[in-house]
């Protein structure tokens, strides 16, 4: 079988779309299913197989992400469509999901989409001029039109299927997280992490991995680290990632005085340097409301670092069931207090590892790429 699967974003670009993407066509080409990515040109030094690069140009708002050039994004969609397409795949809203739409239709092939993020709650970020009731209003429009255009929609978890629903999507949904590849976050080592930052063997260590982003909620993170210190003065916050926030939040750390407690390591390449750093930590941390998901969390667990994070939306699905995970309050002297008690139980946090780990094993992404082959499968039969 062959797949066109169309994104507005993709590696060098590092977010969660890029990751699931990546993880789902590494196992797929082990279940026969070709896949032909058609995803923006970040640099002329952009080399990836299977990956037809789009030009592209630096979007205004978010310098981040690039917006590729629709003439240009046609003429690679016919040219990637000569090899007998049998699906085509749309992971993003933008310019992808209206090219996957032609494409599909032209070549006469069912069309799915992953629905990845929950857009209501993060468009007011970026366009903050315009009234949030009114871009409320417009994503879960945009969002209603766009899945109901479909043969069928991906959800990474329950709460992404029930927000779908209500917003009025009639085509079927249906529930496949992303898996994680759980030996390579298994293996990594902490001591070498710690030695290589200069972070003494005993000190707490909290951690943070995702983007830098204002919707991710970090500040909260960094309100709680004030209030920890002053019972644990040796606590360290270590926030891992880029993004537009960063800057802000370097400034809060420092108006906080908190210098010696939050510290910021930038990006981390995911085959060397992430899986030390997983390991390193005694807790992994997250605050954010609005994941459809939260890869990182099991990416942490399967590294067999417990887990203290919101149960809101994606994450409820990772943290409810309380297996190497604990539900934090979402009140920051609450949360303070509740991390600086897990902190001190060593007994507890080991207990949590070992559970940490048998939960992500649940998550293992060959089993979630044949429940999407599958999926395939039934919609070409």
């Amino acid at each position: 079988m062959h797949v066109l699967m169309l994104s507005d974003v993709y590696f060098p670009r590092i977010n969660g779309v890029s990751t699931s993407i990546e993880t789902f066509r590494r196992d797929l080409g082990d279940l026969d299913i070709n896949v032909s990515l058609i995803a923006p040109e970040y640099s002329t030094a952009d080399k990836t197989p299977a990956t037809w690069r789009v030009p592209s140009r630096k979007v205004l708002f978010d310098p981040e992400d690039r917006l590729m050039h629709w003439d240009h994004l046609m003429r690679t969609v016919k040219q990637a469509g000569n090899s007998n397409v049998d699906m085509v795949h749309i992971q993003t809203p933008f310019l992808a999901h209206y090219a996957g739409i032609r494409a599909g239709r032209s070549f006469g092939v069912p069309m799915v989409a992953t629905y990845h993020t929950h857009f209501e709650e993060y468009i007011h970020h970026y366009l903050p001029l315009l009234p949030r009731s009114a871009l409320r209003l417009l994503a879960r429009r945009l969002a209603r039109n766009q899945c109901n255009d479909l043969d069928a929609v991906v959800v990474p978890s329950e709460a992404m299927r029930q927000t779908l629903s209500d917003y009025g999507v009639t085509a079927p949904l249906h529930i496949l997280p992303t898996g994680i590849p759980i030996d390579h976050f298994s293996n990594g080592n902490g001591r070498l992490f710690r030695e290589r930052h200069a972070i003494a063997p005993d000190r707490p260590l909290a951690l943070y991995v995702g983007r830098i982003a204002h919707e991710k909620n970090i500040g909260f993170l960094i309100e709680a680290a004030e209030q920890i210190r002053h019972q644990r003065p040796d606590f360290l916050l270590m926030i891992a990632g880029e993004g537009p926030a960063l800057a802000s939040l370097r400034r809060s750390v420092e108006k906080l005085r908190l210098d010696d407690n939050v510290r910021f390591v930038g990006y981390l390449d995911r085959e060397t340097e992430l899986p030390d750093c997983y390991a390193a930590a005694d807790v992994f941390v997250f605050s954010s409301k609005t994941e459809t998901q939260g890869l990182v969390l099991l990416e942490a667990m399967a590294a067999g670092i417990p887990v203290y994070a919101f149960a809101a939306m994606g994450t409820r699905d990772i943290v409810e069931p309380c297996r190497g995970a604990v539900v934090a309050p979402q009140e920051s002297v609450a949360f303070a207090a509740g991390l600086t008690e897990l902190l001190a139980d060593p007994k507890r946090l080991s207990d949590l590892s070992v559970q940490a780990r048998e939960f992500a094993n649940m998550w293992s992404a060959p089993e979630r790429a044949r429940q999407l082959a599958e999926l395939y499968r039934s919609l070409v039969d």
